[in-house]
C-alpha cells in the first residue's frame, strides 16, 4: 500500500457519510434540484460516498393536494433528470433524493438513487402516516400498491422499484444500503429491521419530520434503537428552511448514529443549507454482527421474509485523494468525554465491582477483607471498591485488613502514598 493510499479512510474499512439539508421552495423543482446539486458537491468535495437527502426534497413536503397537479409532477421530472445529470460529474458520491412518482396512476413516496449519472433504483415508502397533522394518504399510496416492481423514468428503463431494494456497493467491502422513508421507521417493525438481516449495513431514511415539543428526543431514541439493534448505521435526514409554515414547522433535523452511538447531528432550525458528515467503521459493525450469534439465529428465523428483497450492485469508484478521519482517534476511548456521563460510568463501575465482592464475601461467610495496598493506582481503586463494599453490607470499614507491600524498588513516595 502506498504512503497516499494508507492515509485513506476507505482502505481501512471506512466510509464517509453525509446528509444535506437544502434550502426548499415548496413546488418550485428546479430550484430545489439547485440547491440539491450545489450540495451534492459540497458532499463529494468532503469525500462523502454517500450524501442523503430529505424526504420528497425535488418538490418540497409541504405541497398538499398540489401533488395532484400535472405541472408539479412533471417538473419534478425535469429537476430530477438536472440531479441526475450532474451526478455524472461525481462518480464517487452515491446521492439519495426524495421525489413523488407517478407510477400505473398512483403517487408513490419515493427516495430515488443515483449514481454516476444514471438512476439506480427507486425506493418506495411503505407507511403513510395519516393521524393528528399528518394526511399522506389523501395523496400518496404506500408501497405495497406499487403492481409492477420497474420503471421507466428519465429516459431509463427498467428502474428497479418498491420497498425490497438493497443496494450492496461492489467497490467497498461490507457496504450495503437500503433506503426508508419517514414514517416507515416509527412503526412497531421498520422494514430496515428485516433489510439489516438481509444484509444490509447502513441505512438511510428520506424525512420530512415537522418538530413539536420533545420530538427531537424522540428522534434520537429511535434512531439510536434501531441503529443498535440493526447493529447498522443510520442516517436520518429531515427537511428544514423553506417548508410551509401553514400549519407545521420544519427544524431541519439530521442525525447518524453507528451501532447506537451518536456519531453526528445538525444544527437545528438553522436558515442556512447544511452538510454534515460522519464516517461509519463498517468492518467493525461486520465484525460486531458476526460475534453477536443472535443476529444470525434471528435471520435464519426470518429467512422467508428476507428472500422477497432485491440485491441492485452499484459500482461507485472509491475517492482515491487523501482523506482522513473526520474525528481522530479518542485520546481515552474507553472513557466518556462528557464530565456527567463519565461520573455515571465510574459510580457504575464502583457498584459492579462493590456488589461482586459483596456477594463473594456473604458465599465465603469472612468478615474481612484482606488486601495488599502497593502504594500504585491499581491496588487504591482496589482498596476503595473494599470500602465501598464494607458499606453495602452495613459492616466496619476495619473489616479490611490492609498491608503494604514495599519492594526492592519501591520509593519513598510510593510507600507513603
Amino acid at each position: 500500500m502506498t504512503k497516499r493510499a494508507f492515509f485513506n479512510l476507505y482502505n481501512h474499512g471506512f466510509i464517509r457519510t453525509a446528509l444535506c439539508i437544502p434550502s426548499v421552495r415548496v413546488a418550485d423543482p428546479l430550484f430545489n434540484a439547485e440547491q440539491t446539486i450545489d450540495l451534492a458537491n459540497r458532499a463529494a468535495g468532503e469525500g462523502a460516498m454517500l450524501a442523503l437527502f430529505p424526504e420528497l426534497g425535488m418538490s418540497a413536503y409541504s405541497n398538499d393536494d398540489l401533488f395532484h397537479q400535472e405541472a408539479l409532477l412533471k417538473g419534478v421530472l425535469t429537476a430530477l433528470g438536472h440531479v441526475v445529470n450532474a451526478s455524472k460529474r461525481i462518480p464517487s458520491t452515491i446521492l439519495v433524493v426524495g421525489a413523488p412518482l407517478c407510477v400505473g396512476n398512483r403517487l408513490f413516496n419515493c427516495g430515488i438513487v443515483i449514481n454516476g449519472g444514471l438512476i439506480v433504483g427507486v425506493a418506495v415508502k411503505s407507511y403513510l402516516p395519516n393521524y393528528r397533522e399528518f394526511y399522506e394518504s389523501r395523496q400518496f399510496s404506500p408501497a405495497e400498491e406499487g403492481l409492477i416492481s420497474a420503471i421507466s423514468l428519465c429516459n431509463q428503463e427498467n428502474v428497479p422499484f418498491g420497498n425490497d431494494l438493497i443496494f450492496p456497493v461492489t467497490t467497498l467491502r461490507n457496504f450495503s444500503l437500503y433506503i426508508e422513508i419517514c414514517e416507515d421507521l416509527w412503526v412497531p417493525i421498520p422494514p430496515s429491521s428485516f433489510a439489516a438481516l438481509a444484509g444490509a449495513t447502513v441505512i438511510g431514511n428520506l424525512s420530512a419530520s415537522n418538530i413539536t415539543v420533545g420530538k427531537a428526543d424522540y428522534r434520537h431514541s429511535l434512531v439510536s434503537n434501531q441503529s443498535a439493534r440493526t447493529i447498522s448505521a443510520y442516517l436520518y435526514t429531515a427537511a428544514g428552511f423553506g417548508e410551509s409554515t401553514n400549519d407545521l414547522a420544519w427544524d431541519g433535523h439530521a442525525l447518524i448514529y453507528e451501532n447506537g452511538t451518536l456519531k453526528a447531528e445538525s444544527l437545528r432550525f438553522s436558515q442556512e443549507p447544511q452538510v454534515i458528515v460522519a464516517d461509519i467503521d463498517l468492518d467493525r459493525l461486520a465484525q460486531e454482527r458476526m460475534r453477536m450469534t443472535s443476529f444470525g439465529q434471528n435471520a435464519r428465523h426470518h429467512r422467508q421474509a428476507l428472500s422477497r428483497f432485491r440485491q441492485i450492485n452499484i459500482t461507485a469508484p472509491i475517492p482515491k485523494k487523501k482523506l482522513l478521519l473526520a474525528e481522530g482517534p479518542a485520546r481515552f476511548p474507553y472513557v466518556p468525554a462528557d464530565a456527567s456521563l463519565r461520573n455515571q460510568r465510574c459510580c457504575e463501575i464502583y457498584n459492579i465491582q462493590a456488589t461482586s465482592l459483596a456477594k463473594r464475601l456473604l458465599a465465603s461467610q469472612s468478615d474481612n477483607a484482606v488486601i495488599g495496598v502497593s502504594g500504585g493506582l491499581d491496588s487504591a481503586q482496589a482498596l476503595i471498591v473494599a470500602a465501598r463494599t464494607m458499606d453495602l453490607l452495613g459492616r466496619p470499614r476495619t473489616g479490611i485488613k490492609a498491608y503494604t507491600m514495599p519492594g526492592f524498588a519501591t520509593s519513598d513516595k510510593t510507600y507513603r502514598n
